[in-house]
């Protein structure tokens, strides 16, 4: 992997050095600033000291913020865990729940809402639909901000946990996380709406799968609700599937955001990926795709180990 973000990283065009001073800076200090940031040596030199740093987990110095990039996504990294955590759980409830509603009340409504849900969410565009809802909650209803994470006009909240969400809770007045929320609304629907759409339909057919086997024709029998059996019975042994799908969507939310904060304005490693892109900033860029990377190994491990909890026969 760490081959392959180095690669991709030196084939994007321009010099990030002439990026990071200037186009009038004197070719002088390019040359000596190239130098400093080790890309004067030979391609192979340069990927064997990368290596090397990488064992010690350093990713480098940012070009651009002169800083560990370590820090920069530590610094915008609660931003983004706390978008992908709000966007996941309204995937759940909204998608769990439809899959859930369209098998205990069969009405038409639900049904449909079930099966067109997930060619929806795949259809639309994430930037279209980002910036429809700024045209609509913010320029034409007003309802919402128009991005950011907070409002410059308020007293800043004391940074206690690093989440906003969490430290606007902390001071005790509702007002000031309502506004976080508001902020938080229109970027974590956008984001979940992909996923609200995956969720209903795996949930849909991994509960139809089990439907049909024996142990429910029996539980059904004894007359017990369909409520009662598909909660209680039928949902813990078809719980595998779903839980696949929201792990590895929950990888993908880590990476995926990055057009939506950037639509947004949303301080999180997303729109700091898309702004190390812009100035080439070799360091960022790799520190980025690498731990993204890692992000999604790691929650694939976990689903991993979820399985082995929610399917004894895995153990076997």
């Amino acid at each position: 992997m760490s081959l392959v973000v180095f690669v991709m990283a030196r084939a994007l065009p321009g010099d990030p050095a002439r990026a990071a001073l200037g186009d009038d800076a004197p070719a002088e200090s390019v040359a000596a600033y190239r130098a400093e940031l080790g890309l004067d040596g030979p391609v192979i030199v340069q990927y064997a000291r990368y290596l090397r740093d990488l064992a010690r987990w350093d990713l480098g110095l940012s070009i651009i913020s002169r800083r560990p990039v370590v820090a920069d996504l530590a610094e915008a990294l609660p931003a983004t865990i706390e978008l992908a955590a709000v966007s996941i759980v309204m995937g759940i409830v909204g998608g769990v729940g439809l899959g859930l509603l369209s098998l205990m009340m069969p009405g038409r409504v639900a049904v449909a809402l079930a099966r067109a849900l997930p060619i929806l969410s795949l259809s639309v565009p994430t930037f279209w639909l980002g910036l429809l809802l700024q045209l609509v909650f913010y320029g034409r209803l007003g309802l919402l901000p128009f991005g950011g994470q907070w409002d410059s006009a308020l007293p800043a909240v004391p940074r206690v946990s690093g989440f906003l969400l969490v430290d606007t809770a902390l001071t005790g007045e509702p007002a000031l996380m309502g506004r976080a929320l508001a902020h938080l609304a229109m970027p974590a629907f956008v984001l979940a709406q992909v996923s609200l759409g995956a969720f209903a339909r795996i949930t849909r057919s991994a509960l139809l799968e089990v439907l049909g086997e024996n142990f429910v024709r029996t539980a059904r029998a004894k007359g017990l609700s369909t409520r009662r059996v598909i909660l209680r019975h039928v949902l813990p042994v078809a719980a595998a599937p779903i839980v696949t799908v929201i792990g590895l969507r929950l990888g993908s939310v880590m990476g995926g955001a990055v057009l939506t904060e950037t639509i947004f304005a949303w301080p999180g490693i997303g729109r700091y990926a898309v702004f190390s892109i812009e100035n080439l900033d070799f360091p960022a860029i790799m520190g980025f795709v690498l731990f993204v990377s890692f992000v999604y190994a790691f929650v694939n491990f976990l689903v991993d180990l979820c399985y082995v909890w929610l399917d004894p026969r895995v153990r076997l």
